[in-house]
């Protein structure tokens, strides 16, 4: 039986789980302030009026204000001068005090009132009647449309290169909460190998990971999960209908939490019992790939390049190439943060190059088609001195966990 793989019972190996978030903090306000003055310094440097942030994680980021999107309109505008200001529902003004971070000027519209009509008031109420509003990626289209429509003197285009360009650059702040939810989901991962047993379903695997996340201190429990055995591990994301695991069943197992609204996310592959041949070559190749991608990053490098390393180093292991089956097909990796899936991508024609602060995933799947496949899933962030990985990968096919 592959090490740490099978023979703790359930309640067991929850009762072994401590909380782990103890010593880190949430970003703090000042952090905030520095991101509204980054906003607004990239702003004028590009000639644009304002940015208009939709109820979505770049509203989140800049302002602190988390707030679930709808059809009505909630959203901040932060002018390159001046005070930014929020537009909202007046039925949802004292709820948006309770939640605000910043105490700011709330543009209130009433249902039967046009909140795109809103924004026109307020910008020409602050000296601001013409000129390029750029929109986070997040607002819908529809909202785009009635921006537009209401406010023709205005050209509104895509903002997300700015914010981007913003996010993907984490402070320390941002590194130790995405180091310690890696951290929580890797021991929620070495768990959940220990209880698998003959009979077992990946909904029950499932369900254990989402408590196990709570023992360690996600309220939420898991952001997402994906178990999956036998020949469901060649899908990437998962099968319509739950497995029940056998003897020798390779194992897939695909999770992360939330801590202080950043995001972890790690995969493990490995066999429920003795692996074959072909079981260990294609772990050995998938363990040299992500090892290549993690190689050929650096300050200063294009991010598909490590996407290119990966690939090549599948290419030496006799799989691929490109997108070809058997082999990887889709991207080596994504930025990862408030949202899981982040630009910058490592991925062919991503030219940005890696920067101080960048986060990333590192998951070159090798997938053969069915019958089994192998992705190995760790995050790295990019130091003065390179990359450093999140989490160590995995050992071994023997022993994944280093148990």
């Amino acid at each position: 039986m592959t090490a740490g793989v099978g023979g703790i019972r359930r309640q067991e190996a929850l009762d072994q789980l401590v909380d782990m978030t103890e010593g880190v903090t949430p970003v703090l306000k000042p952090e905030f302030e520095a991101r509204i003055k980054r906003l607004q310094d990239a702003l004028r440097a590009s000639g644009v009026q304002a940015m208009y942030l939709h109820a979505s994680t770049n509203l989140f980021y800049f302002t602190g204000l988390r707030w679930n999107p709808s059809e009505r309109m909630v959203a901040a505008v932060i002018p390159a001068e001046g005070e930014l200001f929020y537009i909202a529902p007046n039925f949802e003004l004292d709820t948006l005090r309770d939640y605000w971070m910043f105490e700011a000027p709330i543009v209130g519209w009433h249902e039967h009132e046009s909140p795109y009509e809103s924004f026109h008031s307020a910008m020409l109420s602050r000296g601001i009647s013409e000129g390029t509003v750029l929109v986070d990626e997040a607002t819908p289209f529809y909202t785009v449309t009635g921006l537009s429509q209401a406010n023709p003197e205005f050209k509104f285009e895509l903002g997300q290169a700015v914010t981007q360009a913003l996010r993907s650059i984490k402070t320390p702040a941002e590194i130790a909460i995405i180091q310690r939810a890696h951290e929580m989901t890797l021991a929620v991962l070495k768990s959940a190998a220990s209880i698998l047993e003959p009979g077992i379903t990946t909904t029950e695997v499932e369900a254990f990971i989402d408590e196990a996340h709570r023992r360690v201190g996600a309220p939420a429990g898991s952001y997402f999960c994906i178990v999956l055995f036998g020949v469901a591990t060649s899908f990437p994301h998962g099968v319509k209908d739950p497995q029940v695991l056998k003897a020798n069943d390779w194992v897939l197992m695909d999770t992360g939490c939330v801590l202080h609204e950043y995001i972890s996310d790690i995969t493990r592959s490995f066999c429920f019992g003795e692996p074959t041949d072909e079981h260990r070559s294609a772990w050995a190749a998938e363990k040299r790939a992500q090892l290549a991608a993690f190689s050929a990053a650096g300050i200063g490098v294009s991010c598909e390049d490590s996407d290119a390393a990966a690939r090549a180093s599948l290419v030496e292991s006799g799989f691929g190439p490109d997108y070809e089956l058997p082999g990887l097909p889709h991207r080596t990796g994504h930025g990862c943060g408030l949202d899981i899936h982040e630009g910058p991508n490592l991925v062919r024609g991503e030219g940005t190059k890696m920067a101080v602060g960048m986060v990333f995933s590192n998951e070159p799947m090798l997938v053969v088609p069915d019958k089994f496949g192998v992705r190995l899933e760790d995050h790295f962030y990019l130091t003065e001195q390179g990359p450093s990985w999140f989490t160590q990968p995995s050992e071994s096919i023997d022993d994944p966990f280093a148990s």
